[in-house]
């Protein structure tokens, strides 16, 4: 007899959306099983379809759902909630197999009461949803969350001929949503297509080749405060656009697309103006930005996924800009057969940087013992830092820093073997066009979502309880030792950098060209 499995979570979205590589674990272990679902009405769309999944039970009241929970005749509960109501349900269900989540409620109310620390919550909600498998001898094999397993209400009235996005963040930010754009001109291919982005990063749009028209946002400008707003919701109201894509999850951005009366609004649940938004969509932070981003577009699919291999997506504006970029580090160092590093130290961060010895130190070994040969990129505000890392490294270091346009930066990346670089808007650049990537990890965690998308990448940092810090990093640690940079060695980055280099020496060297 195959298992008939009852999995009960009566929490908020972002639990529930949680609880996908559960039932992919499930059917993985078990093939013939059948995985019943029960949550909340509000979420009964969002699992609806989900290729692991063969009933969604909306729970109403507890006597409802005991009583259609006995009709199924179960023989396997997960219960993915451990409360009261869902303990009930199974003592009042008599179902003969039963596993439960460790919620550690009392280590998480004390955390929140009097801010005491406890190590069981250092453990994600996702692994202790696996963990609850091995009661039953079910491997937790898959653990990524897979956007494709998620539905949403479609969208109302007719296909849209006038998308706006609206992605007025940093660097890192606007790159993860170039993807974005390139599916909506895959899904709707006739629809015009504008973005609406800062002047500092309206090159990535502009190089990527999927935008009809970028617009600008000069918020720390004219554009700023509320006048501002409101001046530039005038303009984009005279676009006359059907539909507004915002992953920007401030309030500002909402605010913008509805007082440009844009009929239709997408943005995330956990958006500051999700109360402006026409349709939300969920947001989890165990998500890569990239994927999340791409959820955006969940009201307008139909069938099939998204994307089949979103990990590469940019590519320069000009093949006449990339040839002068490409040349230039041919030209100044003369050594064609070495292995071309790019490496970027800075971050507007403080505490993002690794510190600038160590950079050259690695830089150092890296030429010497490598035979590598490096290239530092950065912005203008990064040239005291390059130059005190060449002075400290004692070899030959070309020295792009504040020389490099975006679009520049895009098309030189197709001629590196790898990349080094903080957490930063670049190391997404570098990822994004096929270059392997070294990232180095301080305040921030790969957990946020922001780490290089893709395979082939890799990402250093300390195992520290005080990481993650804040969302973006700061200016000093709050702890004050910074160790979630000192901890990262030289020797750690430079055998990493090897390994990365030996299988670099082995792709094509222009994998991000012919995958544009």
């Amino acid at each position: 007899m195959h298992p008939n499995i009852l999995v009960v979570r009566l929490s908020s979205l972002g639990d529930v959306v949680l609880t996908t590589p559960v039932y992919r674990n499930l059917k993985s272990h078990w093939p013939q099983c059948r995985i019943s679902v029960l949550v909340k009405p509000q979420y009964v769309s969002l699992l609806q379809g989900h290729p692991c999944i063969d009933e969604v039970l909306p729970f109403r009241n507890l006597w409802g759902a005991a009583r259609a929970i006995k009709d199924r005749r179960f023989t396997h509960l997960l219960d993915l909630h451990a409360n009261l109501r869902s303990l009930l349900l199974g003592w009042i269900s008599n179902i003969p197999n039963i596993s439960r989540y460790r919620k550690d409620a009392l280590a998480r109310r004390l955390f929140v009461t009097w801010r005491r620390p406890n190590p069981a919550l250092a453990k994600h909600t996702l692994e202790r949803y696996l963990e609850s498998l091995h009661a039953w001898g079910v491997p937790a094999a898959i653990r990524d969350l897979d956007l494709n397993d998620y539905r949403a209400r479609p969208l109302a009235g007719s296909a849209p001929r006038r998308i706006l996005i609206i992605q007025t963040a940093f660097l890192g930010d606007a790159t993860l949503t170039v993807p974005l754009a390139r599916e909506v001109k895959k899904l709707l291919p006739t629809a015009r297509l504008s973005v609406l982005c800062r002047p500092d990063t309206a090159d990535v749009f502009r190089s990527c080749g999927w935008a009809d028209e970028v617009l600008l946002d000069d918020k720390r400008g004219k554009d700023g405060g509320p006048i501002g707003v409101f001046r530039l919701a005038r303009e984009l109201r005279d676009s006359d656009f059907d539909l507004a894509l915002i992953p920007h999850r401030s309030l500002r951005s909402a605010v913008l697309a509805w007082w440009a009366d844009i009929p239709r609004r997408v943005g995330f649940s956990s958006s500051a103006g999700r109360f402006l938004m026409s349709q939300t969509v969920p947001f989890t932070w165990t998500m890569h930005d990239l994927d999340r981003n791409l959820a955006l577009l969940l009201p307008l699919r139909t069938d099939g996924p998204l994307t089949d291999d979103p990990s590469i997506y940019l590519r320069a504006a000009n093949e006449g800009r990339r040839a002068s970029v490409a040349a230039r580090p041919k030209d100044a160092l003369r050594k064609d057969s070495s292995r071309l590093v790019g490496v970027h130290p800075g971050s507007i961060w403080p505490t993002k940087r690794w510190p600038a010895q160590r950079f050259a130190a690695l830089i150092r070994r890296l030429s010497q013992d490598a035979g590598a040969r490096i290239l530092l990129v950065g912005g203008g505000a990064d040239r005291s830092l390059a130059s005190e890392i060449i002075r400290k490294s004692g070899v030959e270091v070309l020295d792009w820093t504040g020389t490099t346009t975006l679009t520049d930066l895009i098309a030189l990346m197709r001629d590196l073997d790898l990349f080094i670089t903080n957490d930063s808007g670049p190391m997404h650049i570098a990822a994004a066009s096929g270059v392997p990537t070294l990232a180095l990890f301080g305040p921030t965690t790969r957990e946020l979502g922001f780490f290089p998308y893709g395979r082939g990448h890799r990402v250093l940092e300390a195992n520290l309880s005080c990481r993650p810090c804040s969302l973006h990093g700061g200016k000093t640690c709050p702890e004050g030792h910074f160790l979630c940079m000192r901890l990262i060695t030289v020797d750690q980055a430079y055998r990493a950098a090897v390994e990365m280099l030996e299988r670099s020496s082995k792709r094509p060297r222009d994998v991000a060209a012919s995958s544009a």
